[in-house]
C-alpha cells in the first residue's frame, strides 16, 4: 500500500513538469546586458551574486567534442534508453550486492529531472526513497515529452560545473575564455569530468580527463594535461563587467526596483553605441597626448536638448586611470568659469547690466569676513574697461566678481540651486569666489543646466536611462528669463568676443552654430568645456580623480578638443542653426536689437570697443556707452587748469598676500587714479619717494614690506597718497 502511494505521488508530480520552451524561457543569466538605442550590446554587468550563469546556448552552438565527451562520461546509452538505463541500474545493484565499485546508474534525463524540479534534487545526505522513485518516473515522462536534443541542450545549460559556475556558457567563458562552440577535445574532457566531480582536485580532474580522452582513442600527454587543468581551474577569464558604458549601466540598474534575481536580462538604453565608443576613444586619445602633464582622468556627457535623453556617458578614461571605478560624470568637482553664463544671465534678467555695458577688468580688492579677496584672471593680466559681451566670452574673472557683487552671492546661489546644482553650503559660505566656480558640482548637473540655456531658460531633469522612459518629464520649470538665456547663448557663440583670451582660431570656433564655455579650477585641478548646439548639449571634464593638479592643462587644451570632436561627430550630417530670439508674450516684450558705440579710453584716446549692434531687454537700450569723464571730454584740458585727481585703488591700508603658486613676475599690483580736471599725462606715481610711472594707471611687482604710494602733479604737488603692505616671499 505504501509503495503504491509513493508511486502515485511521483506520477502526479511528473505530469506537472514544465515544457522545454518554458524551461528555456525561464532561464535568467547572472548578467544583465545594457543595449544601445540601436539594439547593440554596450555593457555586460553581473547582477546575480549567488551563481554565475551565462546566456542559454543552443545545442548546435555547443562544441561537438563536448557533446561526445559528456555522453561518454555520463550516459553512454543516452539515445537508446527511455529516460532510465535499466541495464546500468541492474549493474549498479549487482555491484552494491557484491560490494564492488561500479559506474552510477543516473542518466542525463534523471539528472535533468532534479535540475528542473527541486523535489527530485539530490540533497547533502543523498536522495531518499521517494526522491529516487520520483526521479525515475519523472525521467521517463521527460523522455516521452521532450526530444533527446532538447534534453541534452537543457542539461548543458542548467548543470552546475564548479563552484558558482552553472551552465556551459559560464564554464567556457570563465575557465577557457571562449564561447561554448569553440571548446577543443582537451577542454571538452575537462568540462565533462567536472559534471561528475565539480569539487574534485585539479589532479583528480586531470586523471579522469586523461582517461576519458584515451577512451576516445585520442593521443594525449597526461602530464601536460594536468598542467593545463591546474591552470584552467584557476582562471577567471570572464570579468564581472565589460563593455563601453560601465558607469551608466550601474546607474540604470540602480534605478530598477526589482530584486537582483528578477532583473531583466536586457535593458535598452538611450545611449548611442557609435557616439559612446567615439566619446571614449576621443577621451583616451587626448589624454594620451597630454602624457607627462599629470592628467589621467576625464568624463564626457551628451544630452539631447529636447528629450533630455543621455546619448553618451563616459565616466572615466578606463585603463588609463588608476581610479577607473570613479564615475567622473557624478563626481563633485570645482567648475571654474563654467558658472559665469548663469551669473551674467541673472544680471541681464535683473536689468543690472546689458550685453553692451562697460565693466572694469582691473585689480580689485574686496573686503570679506575672511580677509581681502583679490581675484585674478587666468593669464594674470587685466584688459581695463571691457563690455559685458567681451567679459563673458573671454572669461575674465574680475568683471565676473564685480557682477556677483551686484547680484549678491545669496541670490546667485539660489539661481544655481534652481538650475539643479547640488550645492552643499550657502551663498554666504562661498562668497564672491562663487562667481569663479569655487563650489563643487557634478558634470551631470552642470551639463543639464547648460541644456536649460539651450532650451530658453526651461529646466527639466535628465531623462531616465531606459529608452522607454526617455520622454520630457513633465512641464519645464522656467528658471531663467528666455531673453537673457538667448543673449548669453549669442555671446558664447561669438568668436570675436572670445578672441582676447582664446584667439580667433580657437577649437571652440566650430563650423556650425554652437555656444560654449570653458573653465579651469584653482591650481589646474579641473578643466571643463560645456556647450550646446541646436539639438545637443555636450559637457567634458578633464583632471585627476584624486584631485592632483595638472601641469599646464587648461580648459582650452584639455577638455575643449574632446568637446569639439564630439560636436563635429554629432553634426557630421546634421546642421545646427542659430536660435531665433524668443517671441514676445503678453507678460514679456520681445528683445530689441540696436546699434551701440563706445566712448574713448581716457588713457589711450581709442574707443573702448568697436561699434556694433547689440541685443537689449526693452528699456535697457542706449546708443552710447562711455566712461564719465570720457563722455564729456572731447579734447585736452587746458594746461592752465589745475589738476584734480585721487587714487582709486588700492585702498589705503590694503594688505596684499603673495601667492606662492603664481610666478612672481605675474603678480603685479595695479594702481589706478580718477581724474576730475587736468591732463592725465601730468600725473606722477611715486613709490616710497621714487617716481615709478605716469598717467592714470600703473602696475608694478609687489615687494614685501610696508609702502607709501603718492600721486603728484607735474609740479610735484601732492594730490593723494595711500599706504599698503605686502606679505609673503620676496620677489627675485
Amino acid at each position: 500500500m505504501r509503495a503504491a502511494l509513493l508511486w502515485g505521488a511521483a506520477c502526479s508530480a511528473a505530469w506537472a513538469l514544465p515544457t522545454f520552451e518554458e524551461v528555456r524561457s525561464a532561464h535568467r543569466p547572472s548578467e544583465t546586458l545594457l543595449l544601445s538605442r540601436e539594439g547593440e550590446v554596450l555593457q555586460r554587468l553581473r547582477t546575480d551574486a549567488s551563481v554565475r550563469r551565462g546566456e542559454w546556448v543552443a545545442l548546435q552552438d555547443i562544441s561537438p567534442a563536448l557533446r561526445t565527451a559528456l555522453l561518454l562520461s555520463e550516459d553512454q546509452r543516452f539515445y537508446e534508453h527511455s529516460g532510465v538505463d535499466w541495464a546500468a541500474v541492474s549493474s549498479a545493484a549487482w555491484g552494491r550486492l557484491w560490494h564492488q565499485r561500479t559506474r552510477g546508474a543516473s542518466t542525463i534525463s534523471m539528472q535533468l529531472a532534479g535540475l528542473v524540479d527541486g523535489d527530485w534534487r539530490r540533497g547533502p545526505g543523498g536522495r531518499n526513497v521517494v526522491q529516487k522513485l520520483g526521479q525515475t518516473v519523472v525521467a521517463q515522462v521527460l523522455d516521452r515529452r521532450w526530444r533527446k536534443d532538447q534534453i541534452l541542450e537543457a542539461y548543458l545549460n542548467l548543470v552546475p560545473f564548479r563552484g558558482e559556475l552553472v551552465g556551459i556558457d559560464a564554464l567556457a567563458r570563465t575557465l577557457f575564455g571562449k564561447a561554448a562552440h569553440g571548446l577543443d577535445a582537451r577542454e571538452a574532457a575537462v568540462a565533462a569530468v567536472l559534471v561528475r566531480a565539480p569539487n574534485a582536485t585539479p589532479a583528480r580532474v586531470a586523471r579522469r580527463a586523461c582517461a576519458l580522452l584515451e577512451q576516445q582513442a585520442q593521443s594525449v600527454d597526461c602530464e601536460a594535461l594536468q598542467l593545463f587543468t591546474e591552470s584552467s581551474l584557476q582562471q577567471r577569464r570572464w570579468p564581472a563587467s565589460e563593455g563601453w558604458a560601465p558607469h551608466f549601466a550601474r546607474r540604470v540598474l540602480a534605478e530598477q526596483v526589482a530584486p537582483a534575481g528578477e532583473l531583466p536580462a536586457q535593458l535598452r538604453s538611450t545611449l548611442s553605441a557609435p557616439l559612446q565608443r567615439e566619446a571614449m576613444r576621443s577621451l583616451q586619445q587626448h589624454l594620451r597626448e597630454l602624457q607627462g602633464r599629470n592628467v589621467e582622468d576625464g568624463a564626457a556627457l551628451v544630452l539631447d536638448n529636447a528629450t533630455g535623453e543621455v546619448l553618451a556617458w563616459v565616466g572615466s578614461s578606463g585603463a588609463l586611470s588608476q581610479a577607473g571605478e570613479v564615475d567622473g560624470v557624478l563626481a563633485l568637482r570645482q567648475p571654474g568659469s563654467t558658472l559665469k553664463p548663469f551669473l551674467y544671465a541673472q544680471a541681464l534678467a535683473e536689468r543690472r547690466l546689458t550685453a553692451a555695458s562697460l565693466i572694469e577688468d582691473s585689480s580689485a580688492h574686496i573686503s570679506t569676513p575672511g580677509g581681502l579677496y583679490i581675484p585674478q584672471n587666468y593669464d594674470r593680466r587685466f584688459k581695463g574697461w571691457v563690455s559685458v559681451r567681451t567679459a563673458l566670452a573671454a572669461s575674465l574673472n574680475v568683471p565676473a566678481v564685480r557682477t556677483l557683487a551686484m547680484v549678491s552671492p545669496d541670490a546667485f546661489f539660489a539661481q544655481l540651486r534652481a538650475l539643479g546644482m547640488p550645492l552643499r553650503e550657502s551663498g554666504g559660505y562661498y562668497g564672491y569666489s562663487l562667481a569663479l566656480g569655487s563650489a563643487e558640482v557634478p558634470l551631470l548637473q552642470l551639463t543639464n543646466a547648460y541644456r536649460a540655456l539651450a532650451n530658453g531658460g526651461c529646466w527639466r531633469p535628465v531623462a531616465a536611462g531606459r529608452l522607454a522612459a526617455a520622454r520630457p518629464t513633465g512641464a519645464c520649470t522656467p528658471v531663467l528669463d528666455p531673453r537673457a538665456a538667448f543673449i548669453v547663448g549669442d555671446i558664447l557663440s561669438d568668436g570675436n568676443a572670445r578672441a582676447p583670451t582664446f584667439g580667433t582660431d580657437s577649437l571652440l570656433a566650430t563650423r556650425f552654430w554652437t555656444a560654449v564655455k570653458t573653465g579651469t579650477s584653482k591650481d589646474m585641478r579641473d578643466n571643463w568645456a560645456v556647450g550646446w548646439s541646436q539639438d545637443y548639449t555636450v559637457g567634458v571634464w578633464v583632471g585627476n580623480a584624486g584631485g592632483a593638479a595638472m601641469h599646464g592643462v587648461s580648459g582650452s587644451s584639455g577638455a575643449a578638443p574632446i568637446w569639439a570632436e564630439l560636436m563635429a561627430l554629432l553634426h557630421a550630417r546634421r546642421p545646427s542653426r542659430a536660435p531665433q530670439p524668443p517671441a514676445a508674450t503678453a507678460q514679456r516684450p520681445a528683445l530689441l536689437r540696436a546699434a551701440v558705440r563706445y566712448g574713448a579710453d581716457p588713457a589711450t584716446g581709442q574707443p573702448l570697443a568697436s561699434t556694433r549692434s547689440e541685443w537689449f531687454l526693452p528699456g535697457t537700450q542706449q546708443e552710447l556707452f562711455a566712461l564719465e569723464q570720457g563722455a564729456v571730454q572731447t579734447g585736452a584740458v587746458p594746461a592752465a587748469e589745475p589738476v584734480q585727481a585721487r587714487i582709486l585703488r588700492p585702498a589705503s591700508g590694503t594688505i596684499v598676500a603673495l601667492d606662492p603658486d603664481i610666478p612672481p613676475d605675474r603678480q603685479r599690483l595695479q594702481f589706478a587714479a580718477r581724474l576730475a580736471t587736468g591732463d592725465a599725462r601730468a600725473l606722477r606715481w611715486l613709490l616710497d619717494g621714487k617716481e615709478v610711472g605716469r598717467g592714470l594707471h600703473w602696475a608694478g611687482l609687489p615687494w614685501p614690506g610696508r609702502h607709501r604710494m603718492e600721486l603728484r602733479d607735474a609740479k610735484g604737488q601732492l594730490l593723494d597718497s595711500v599706504t599698503y603692505e605686502v606679505r609673503g616671499a620676496g620677489v627675485r
